[in-house]
């Protein structure tokens, strides 16, 4: 299930839903527990994506109630 618009392409300016909405600026709450990021806010599969893009060689996984947990690499 998608939640809120997609990124616009590089040459389009990011608005203000886009900016609410997806991962690092829709981040409401962040975290450190026990080793791994989370991320709390209305997150989806392409906010994963970009995360995981920001992350190499994390584990970018979408939590349960919709956060980005960035696991440490092995």
């Amino acid at each position: 299930m998608h939640r809120g618009p997609d990124l616009p392409p590089p040459s389009e300016p990011i608005d203000v839903d886009v900016y609410q909405h997806r991962w690092p600026t829709g981040v409401e709450k962040a975290e450190l527990y026990d080793g791994v990021l989370i991320f709390q806010g209305l997150f989806d599969e392409r906010d994963v994506q970009i995360a995981a893009r920001a992350y190499p060689g994390r584990r970018v996984v979408l939590g349960s109630d919709n956060c980005l947990e960035v696991h440490p690499a092995n």
